[in-house]
């Protein structure tokens, strides 16, 4: 029985290894989707008037004299301790929002938006194709005649840009940065001869330019550990998310909400707390890879528009670091996807960090707290392994019972009697034939839990370990470690107690393979982690059979019939 309850966990493993890999499916665009870096993206009215806006375009042949603006395009750089924020005075947008701590793949510092966008962070529109190009090419004027650098490492700083038309359409935009942190506020101010306009707020496609380049590359499994970009909106106390190329079905999303936005696998760019109302859109973005243009990155944007002008704005763009997320609100927590197991991996991701903070290598932290972990659900799989043992020695007696009833149809009611033996039996010798499955169900919770923080956790990304793994986000590149954990799992399989059924014996001894070939493109913590754990387990396996002895099988009781 144990033996098919160790089927069973195995099997229950792979199903949420599958369900993981499928849910957020990264489908090729489908025919007649929109083409890549089009602007020609779907956008919501205003929530009031519910009437369509038009998203940024190409210029039109916009001639209205401008009585406030620049003669030339310039760039703005704002320099914070954590983001190198870079603004272009066309349509007053953001052209680069660069993370000083964190590295894309090349080595230089990460760039949160695309550099072939086609719609730019802060875009604006409204129904008027005309007025919305006007609001995204035209060339703002700084106020206070600002340095095209500002330091904002030791103290606030606030960007304004403005511009004026002699047709009365004024527009300003303000950002406001704090030193530290992954946040900007904007106030937009636009009117028409005096009126208040309430135009559509954009973000450009993002923000998975870096994840989305990755995912899909390697072998079958390699995008399975890769959330490709999707938004998503809070509502009520839950995320719900949309995800790659379901953002572009995922219709209007109307608030209020406490936030939303776009995220991938490590960053999220949200907007937080918006005032009133919001009427929230999401679209679909292929673009071409420009270092391999067969390759489609999938990226999502995603407009707002709002029930009465907002009077300012709060942006999250940065990465999914829990505390960081946390100080700006415990709920924004929850963008990071932990699933199910949120309540358990939440507290492992605190126990890391706090381990880590010992030894300084998230490598060795993994190491330790598996261990840590493995001490704690020692009584567990000890008497685990007991109860089995104990299985193990009723097996000659348990098939004599069954030999003598297995002339009788499944359905005859005379097979009662043998479960009445059997039962007999299992009372008899003091065995319980649920003990060995309990404690070792008791131990799944923390097992996923820790798979899911190690699939997530943008700790480990960038970390190095040791030796040849230099990234404990990416795979092993010499797939030794995720080698090392099939054979680990090979021996502790042979380690069981085993029983006659031959048929489930050759599935279990299938299980390594099949976890080997999905480990090879996981993230090398993860297969570390696992690794540790088939370690202990082996070693556990060891001592309790040397501290019960040999397994004492009596010989078949009952006779022939």
């Amino acid at each position: 029985m144990e033996r098919r309850v160790l089927l069973a966990i195995s099997l229950s493993f792979v199903v949420l290894f599958l369900f993981q890999s499928l849910v957020p499916p990264p489908p090729e665009p489908a025919p007649g989707a929109a083409p890549a870096g089009s602007a020609a993206v779907a956008t919501p009215g205003p929530v009031a008037s519910g009437t369509a806006a038009v998203a940024p375009a190409a210029p039109a042949a916009a001639t209205v004299p401008a009585l406030q603006s620049d003669d030339r395009e310039r760039e703005f750089t704002v320099s914070t301790n954590d983001v190198e924020a870079v603004f272009t005075n066309r349509g007053a947008r953001l052209r680069h929002w660069r993370l000083k701590s964190y590295r894309d793949a090349t080595g230089a510092v990460l760039d949160l938006v695309p550099a072939d966008a086609a719609i730019l962070p802060f875009s604006l529109s409204t129904a008027d194709a005309v007025q919305t190009a006007r609001l995204n090419e035209a060339l703002f004027t700084v106020e206070n005649v600002a340095p095209e650098r500002i330091d904002a490492t030791a103290t606030p700083a606030v960007l304004s840009f403005v511009y004026e038309g002699s047709d009365g359409l004024k527009v300003r935009k303000q950002f406001a940065f704090e030193p530290s942190g992954y946040g900007v506020t904007l106030t937009p101010e636009a009117t028409l001869a005096g009126a208040a306009l309430n135009p559509v707020i954009h973000w450009g496609p993002g923000l998975g330019d870096e994840i989305a380049r990755s995912a899909g590359s390697g072998g079958m499994f390699s995008g399975t550990y890769i959330y490709p970009a999707e938004g998503f909106v809070h509502r009520d106390g839950e995320v719900t998310r949309f995800a790659s190329t379901a953002a572009g079905t995922a219709g209007s999303q109307q608030g209020p909400f406490q936030y939303f936005g776009v995220n991938d696998h490590y960053f999220v760019a949200a907007v937080l707390e918006p005032p009133g109302s919001q009427r929230v859109d999401f679209a679909y973005v292929p673009l071409p890879d420009p270092a391999n243009p067969a390759t489609v990155r999938q990226l999502v944007s995603f407009s707002a528009a709002f029930d009465a002008p907002p009077p300012s704005l709060r942006f999250f763009v940065g990465p999914k670091q829990f505390e960081a997320l946390r100080q700006v609100n415990p709920e924004f927590t929850k963008v990071i996807n932990f699933g199910m197991f949120a309540i358990l991996a939440v507290p492992l991701l605190g126990a890391l960090q706090w381990v880590n903070g010992f030894v300084g290598n998230y490598g060795w932290a993994i190491v330790i707290l598996t261990i840590l972990i493995n001490v704690v659900m020692w009584p567990l799989r000890h008497k685990s392994v007991v109860s089995m043992r104990r299985m193990q020695e009723l097996q000659p007696q348990l098939k004599a019972i069954q030999d003598r009833y297995s002339h009788l149809k499944m359905t005859d009611p005379a097979r009662q009697k043998m479960n009445e033996e059997v039962m007999g039996l299992y009372k008899a010798k003091g065995v319980n034939p649920a003990s060995g499955c309990v404690p070792m169900l008791l131990t799944l919770p923390v097992l996923f839990a820790f798979y899911s923080l190690l699939s997530q956790a943008i700790e480990i990304r960038g970390a190095p370990f040791a030796g040849w793994i230099t990234d404990l986000s990416q795979h092993d590149p010499w797939y030794i470690t995720p080698l090392l954990m099939g054979v680990t799992m090979l021996w502790q399989q042979r380690l069981q107690p085993g029983t006659g059924d031959p048929v489930q014996q050759k599935v279990l001894m299938f299980m390594p393979v099949m976890f080997t070939v999905m480990f090879l493109w996981a993230p090398s913590g993860l297969v570390i982690y696992w690794f540790v754990s088939n370690l202990w387990a082996i070693g556990q396996q060891y001592f309790t059979n040397w501290l019960i002895g040999p397994a004492k099988v009596p010989a078949a009781a009952g006779g022939k019939r």
